[in-house]
C-alpha cells in the first residue's frame, strides 16, 4: 500500500534530484574557488582555443607545422592583447587629469549650491589627510597586497597562454582523450555533449568578438568624428568590454562620455552620449540577431543572472566567464534533448516524428 499519492512521490523525487544536483555544482564551484590558480588559466585557455583554433587550423592548412602553427598563433594573440592594452592604459593616463579636474569642478559647483558644512573641497581634502596619516600603515599593506596579486595574474596570463599552445597543439588528439575518460558504452554521448559544449563557446566567442569588433570600430569613429581625445584607446576599451555583456559596454561607454565631457564640454559630451546609444541600439536589434543566432542564445535575464553568479564567486574573472560557460551548459541540455527527441521516453508519452539528431550549433 502507497503511503503518498502518485503526484507527491513525484515531487518528492524531483525535489531529490534537484538537491542532489545542487550539492554537486555546489560543491564543484567551492572546488574551482579553492584551485583557482590553476582552474581560471584553464578555463581562461579554452576560451581562447575557442577563439583561435580558426586561425590555427588555417595555418595547419597552409601546410605549417602543427606546434609551430600554435606559437604562431600565440604570438599573434599576444600582440594584440598587448597592443590594445597599451593603447587603452595610454589614452587613459593622458586624459586622466582632465577626467579628475571635470570631476573636481562638478563636487565644487554641487558643494557651492546643495553644501552644508563639513562637505567642502577643504574639508574633503583634510580629512582625506588625515585619513591617510592614521592608517599609512594599512594602506602600504595593500600596497604589498596588490602587488602579490598582480602577480598572481601575470603567473596565471602565461600558464593560459601555455595551455593554448598545448590546447592547439593537441586539439586533433580531444576526441580520442573523451572517449578514453568516458564510461564504458557512453563515449559516443560524452563526447557529443563535449563537441555540442565547445562548439557552443566557440561560437559565443566568435560572435562576440565580430560584435565587439564592429561596436568599437563605430564607436572610434564617431569619436574621432567629435575630436575626442584618445578615440582609438576608448574604442579598445570598447572592445575589451565586450566581451562582458551589458555592464562592459555600460562602463566602456561611460568612461568615453566623461572623457567627453571633460575635454569637450556638455554638448560634446551628448553628442557621444547618442553615439554610444546609437552603437548600443544597433547591437542589440540587430548585430546580435543576427550573428549571435547560429549560435546557443540566451535570454537577457538569464545572462543577468549568470553574470550576477559569477561576480558573487569570482569577481570580474566571474563576470567574464560565466557567460561562456552557461553558453556551454545550454549546448550540452541542447544535446541531450535532442537525443531524448529522437530516441523518445520509455514512460512518457509517445515520440512525435523527429527529422533526426541535430549536433551543429545552428539547431540551437
Amino acid at each position: 500500500m502507497q503511503l503518498l499519492p502518485g503526484p507527491v512521490r513525484r515531487f518528492a523525487a524531483w525535489c531529490a534530484v534537484i538537491l542532489l544536483a545542487s550539492g554537486v555544482v555546489y560543491v564543484a564551484i567551492r572546488l574551482c574557488v579553492e584551485f583557482r590558480t590553476a582552474v581560471t588559466p584553464a578555463l581562461l585557455a579554452l576560451l581562447g582555443t575557442a577563439l583561435l583554433r580558426p586561425l590555427h587550423r588555417w595555418l595547419v592548412k597552409a601546410h605549417v607545422q602543427r606546434s609551430l602553427a600554435a606559437g604562431l598563433t600565440c604570438v599573434a594573440v599576444v600582440a594584440v592583447v598587448g597592443g590594445a592594452m597599451y593603447i587603452v592604459v595610454s589614452a587613459l593616463i593622458e586624459t586622466g587629469d582632465q577626467i579628475i579636474a571635470s570631476l573636481r569642478d562638478a563636487a565644487k559647483d554641487i558643494a557651492d549650491h546643495f553644501g552644508a558644512a563639513g562637505t567642502s573641497l577643504d574639508d574633503i581634502a583634510s580629512n582625506a589627510r588625515e585619513l591617510l596619516g592614521k592608517f599609512g600603515g594599512t594602506a602600504a599593506s595593500g600596497v604589498v597586497t596588490g602587488i602579490s596579486v598582480v602577480g598572481e595574474m601575470i603567473a596565471m596570463a602565461v600558464l593560459a597562454l601555455l595551455l593554448v599552445f598545448f590546447f592547439l597543439r593537441d586539439s586533433d588528439r580531444a576526441a580520442g582523450t573523451v572517449r578514453a575518460v568516458a564510461p564504458p558504452g557512453g563515449a559516443d554521448m560524452v563526447e557529443a555533449m563535449a563537441r555540442r559544449a565547445f562548439e557552443a563557446v566557440e561560437g559565443f566567442m566568435r560572435g562576440t568578438t565580430l560584435i565587439a569588433l564592429i561596436d568599437a570600430t563605430c564607436i572610434t569613429v564617431g569619436l574621432l568624428v567629435l575630436r575626442v581625445p584618445g578615440a582609438i584607446g576608448l574604442g579598445a576599451l570598447v572592445f575589451v568590454g565586450a566581451y562582458i555583456p551589458y555592464l562592459g559596454a555600460f562602463i566602456s561607454g561611460a568612461v568615453a562620455v566623461l572623457v567627453a565631457l571633460a575635454d569637450r564640454g556638455f554638448v560634446i559630451a551628448l553628442w557621444a552620449l547618442g553615439v554610444v546609444l546609437a552603437v548600443q541600439v544597433l547591437e542589440g536589434h540587430i548585430l546580435q540577431p543576427m550573428v549571435q543566432s547560429r549560435t546557443v542564445h540566451m535570454h537577457p535575464a538569464i545572462v543577468l543572472l549568470a553574470l550576477t553568479a559569477g561576480a558573487s564567486v569570482a569577481g570580474i574573472l566571474g563576470m567574464l566567464l560565466a557567460v561562456p560557460l552557461t553558453a556551454a551548459a545550454f549546448g550540452v541540455v541542447h544535446e541531450l534533448q535532442a537525443r531524448y527527441a529522437a530516441s523518445g521516453s520509455p514512460t512518457g508519452p509517445p515520440p512525435r516524428p523527429s527529422p533526426g539528431p541535430s549536433s551543429g550549433p545552428a539547431d540551437s
